[in-house]
């Protein structure tokens, strides 16, 4: 859509005062569109650094609403969280091909988006890329690597070489062909990318915090996944790594999502004058 015609949009919808001139422009999309997909998987530590930018935050909870179609002209970005539902279930889940649609409208529209594992895997799959079942289950922490791209990547950069960060996952995306590898790990090689300048996928979690993780370990379906998953970690293993890589997880992601978040940029403050509105 033409930068005019969501500018004559917006103006329409905006209510108006009697001789008061409305005038908008990019400056209006103060807001960051976010796709959460259940109550467990919220921004986490991502959501007070948006709001520290001065952006406002409008979900679309598609655990709520189902078969909600986003509408996206009037963002400034997207963020697409994690979930427990696989790319392939789009058939089933009006939701996913919604989302997907969504997806390709922002990167039509040059705009930022960031998928967070779900997210990420919806993300590769828009560009073409296939998403599958990964040979085994990555649940706990586990090292990641960055590529010699996301070592100088500008939005990865701040994550050590070698980092350990928190996983759960049992599916993984290919990296699309339009896209930058920029990190992987040694049970799953692609955790990571970069489309075009703003567009980013991690299968990792750098949003959590203690209290996050403790929320999906007392989540039933959480708990079952991870006793059915056989892996070495059990939940007294994640604990136990959680307090100690926990404090420079949070570290390196405060970095991370404000190199992102600098590619929304600072949202203008809105000011009315006597005879026009200026946003």
């Amino acid at each position: 859509m033409r930068t005019g015609a969501v500018r004559r949009r917006v103006a329409a919808a905006a209510p108006r005062r009697a001789g008061a001139v409305h005038l908008w422009h990019s400056g209006a999309m103060s807001r960051l569109l976010v796709f959460q997909h259940v109550a467990a998987e919220p921004l986490g530590t991502l959501d007070p650094l948006i709001r520290a930018r001065g952006h406002r935050i409008s979900f679309k909870n598609f655990e709520r609403e189902p078969d909600a179609v986003p509408q996206v002209d009037r963002y400034r970005g997207l963020i697409v969280l994690g979930g427990p539902m696989n790319v392939q279930d789009h058939p089933h889940r009006a939701h996913l091909r919604h989302e997907m649609r969504a997806i390709e409208q922002m990167l039509a529209q040059g705009k930022p988006v960031l998928g967070i594992c779900l997210g990420a895997q919806l993300l590769a799959h828009v560009l073409g890329a296939p998403v599958q079942r990964n040979p085994v289950k990555e649940i706990g922490w586990y090292e990641l690597h960055k590529t010699a791209a996301g070592a100088s990547d500008p939005v990865l950069a701040p994550l050590q070489a070698r980092s350990t960060v928190f996983q759960w996952h049992g599916c993984r995306f290919d990296i699309p062909r339009s896209a930058v590898h920029l990190a992987s790990s040694a049970d799953c090689a692609q955790q990571a990318f970069r489309h075009g300048d703003n567009a980013y996928g991690f299968q990792f979690h750098l949003e959590m915090d203690e209290r996050l993780i403790e929320r999906w370990l007392a989540t039933p379906a959480y708990r079952d996944e991870l006793a059915g998953a056989g892996l070495a970690q059990d939940e007294h293993a994640i604990r136990a790594q959680t307090r100690q890589h926990i404090a420079g997880l949070q570290q390196q992601a405060a970095a991370v999502f404000n190199n992102f978040l600098d590619l929304v940029g600072q949202p203008q403050r809105r000011r009315t004058l006597p005879s026009r509105e200026w946003v």
